[in-house]
């Protein structure tokens, strides 16, 4: 099972830009999906999440009013859309899926490859 992203490539800054990941095979019962990204030679940041229970989303404050992700909890879906991007927007998102949390807090989690997102000015 992985996460297979799609969408990312080259937009002219102001533009916009539409992410989308979904599982590919069958993967454990998930509590929350979303977006990171890493620009080089910085983190990897959170974007956006969605935790299916309640709805609840996340954002960073870098983003927030730009970028709105949503999601299928049913077919372990997830898109984030990218309106008036920005050079610094540049970096590789990576699709995240999180499972439910167990007593402890632990929980499984799952990475995409990435895809790049190149913002010009």
């Amino acid at each position: 099972a992985q996460l297979v992203e799609s969408g990312g490539g080259l937009v002219q800054a102001g533009g916009s830009l539409r992410l989308s990941c979904a599982a590919s095979g069958r993967i454990f019962s998930t509590y929350a999906m979303g977006w990171y990204r890493q620009a080089p030679g910085k983190q990897r940041e959170l974007v956006a999440r969605f935790a299916w229970s309640g709805g609840r989303t996340n954002y960073a404050d870098s983003v927030k009013g730009r970028f709105t992700i949503s999601g299928d909890n049913a077919r372990d879906t997830v898109t984030l859309q990218m309106n008036s991007v920005k050079p610094e927007d540049t970096a590789v998102y990576y699709c995240h899926a999180e499972g439910i949390p167990d007593e402890e807090g632990r929980y499984l989690e799952l990475w995409g490859q990435g895809t790049l997102v190149t913002v010009s000015s």
